[in-house]
């Protein structure tokens, strides 16, 4: 169908109607000159009721069209209205295009805004709210089939965003934190945008993990400066001590046996926050073959050296087994656990060491265990004890030489290595630590031996 223009279609629509009305006319004249008035009135009639019959159908079927969806095509017509129809065919497809335009920008937008970090929520003048994104969904708790068209308000109560919502500068987020029945907790950054006509923009974006962060820096700084201003003091005055007073030699050499021990403690201190630090700052841990039995026998070593005979230390080594990690890391944080069994033990006491391969439902596990007849842990501390310098007894620790980051940094190392850290502990009877290592971590060669008894997808280089 040929789509003429508006202007030329009206001209067409009017010419075709008085042409057609004009034969009407002249076939009725020329009747009456032939049969009489009578026959020139009824042709005249006849035909003028034909065409409203016409043009009532015609007008039924574009009634139906428009009160239905548009998207059929429009009503076959002839003559003058087959040009009317064909003018609202184009302006309906110049229409239709528009309004499908229309709708990708506005796709488009949405999809934007749904890949933000941030959360969106549109507001009207009135602050109810229009749409949202699926951030800020789970920021402010909202369900997109109950809470559009609800006020923003009636949603989030807290007083400082009342406040900040009623003023007209928004140049500054507000710090809010959340907790409502379906958010628990939550510490987010709001920002409004104004924009269009009287609407909004809410941003939203959740630090709850930054400001833990912030305050675990802040206890951090405040924990090392503590750490360090004690033995930093105590060499002070010995120092102030020994320079302005003659001491014998007995006592100087006393003083300077004190000195030496706090200068180790804070040597020990910088070493584990230079450990500490750079498990942190090293997302991945090498990957090579760690000869488990030299680094046990290592340990070994050091665990008698500090006991000096005082404990009944015994270690149980299943040879062969090894694992791929990091062997200085490996030996930091093994070390820690014997030697906090050694310190925290009593003279006289015992200190277990296990290495050895254990199925741990269905699964292949390779443990080092290391278990002491100490004091015991009470229950409420257990979960904390992974804490930086996080203390059951900090009189007791520091007399023991601890710094309070070795567990921290077995946490740190056991994470690294796809492995978990288990306590067991009871006050008065001792303490079991136990660093447990997935099948992966293992040694293929160290497994020959379970390779008759486990199937071939227990356990992998």
């Amino acid at each position: 169908m040929e789509v003429p223009t508006t202007g030329r279609t009206l001209n067409s629509i009017w010419t075709r109607t008085f042409t057609l009305l004009a034969a009407l006319l002249l076939a009725a004249l020329l009747l009456y000159k032939l049969a009489g008035i009578d026959a020139a009135l009824s042709l005249f009639a006849g035909g003028v009721l034909i065409l409203y019959l016409r043009d009532k159908r015609y007008l039924h079927a574009l009634w139906k069209w428009v009160q239905s969806d548009q998207t059929s095509k429009l009503p076959p017509a002839t003559g003058a209205w087959e040009l009317l129809l064909a003018m609202l065919y184009k302006q309906h497809r110049r229409n239709q295009k528009q309004n499908d335009a229309l709708t990708e920008a506005l796709m488009r937008f949405q999809r934007a805004a749904q890949a933000l970090p941030d959360g969106v929520i549109t507001l009207n003048r009135d602050n109810q709210i229009l749409w949202f994104n699926a951030h800020a969904g789970e920021h402010c708790g909202l369900q997109y089939s109950a809470d559009v068209g609800q006020y923003i308000t009636n949603l989030l109560r807290t007083p400082d965003f009342l406040a900040y919502l009623s003023q007209s500068d928004w140049e500054t987020p507000i710090v809010i934190r959340l907790r409502t029945d379906r958010v628990q907790d939550r510490i987010l950054s709001l920002q409004l945008v104004g924009y269009g006509d009287d609407q909004k923009l809410l941003l939203s974006r959740d630090i709850t993990n930054i400001e833990k962060l912030e305050t675990v820096r802040r206890d951090f700084v405040a924990n090392v400066s503590h750490e360090l201003k004690t033995p930093l003091t105590v060499l002070s005055g010995f120092l102030e001590t020994i320079r302005e007073l003659k001491l014998p030699a007995k006592q100087q050499e006393h003083y300077l046996s004190l000195m030496s021990e706090q200068a180790e403690r804070m040597e020990r201190l910088v070493s584990d926050l230079l450990t500490l630090s750079a498990l942190e700052s090293n997302n991945h841990p090498a990957e090579e073959p760690v000869n488990m039995s030299a680094l046990i026998e290592q340990i070994e070593q050091t665990a008698r050296q500090l006991s000096a005979g005082q404990h009944d230390i015994r270690f149980e080594i299943e040879p062969g087994l090894n694992l791929i990690g990091a062997e200085t890391e490996l030996t930091s944080a093994l070390t820690n656990l014997v030697t906090n069994a050694i310190r925290y033990t009593p003279a006289d006491g015992k200190v277990g060491v296990s290495w050895k391969l254990v199925h741990v439902n269905d699964e292949l596990t390779a443990q080092f265990s290391v278990s002491d007849s100490g004091i015991g842990i009470p229950a409420q501390h257990i979960p904390r004890l992974t804490e930086r310098f996080y203390r059951v007894d900090r009189g007791r620790s520091r007399e023991s030489g601890g710094t309070g980051l070795g567990l921290a940094i077995v946490k740190h190392v056991m994470t690294r290595h796809q492995g978990r850290l288990e306590i067991e502990s009871t006050v008065g009877v001792g303490s079991r630590f136990t660093a447990i290592f997935p099948s992966r971590r293992v040694v293929k060669n160290a497994l020959s031996s379970l390779e008759q008894t486990m199937p071939k997808d227990q356990y992998a280089a």
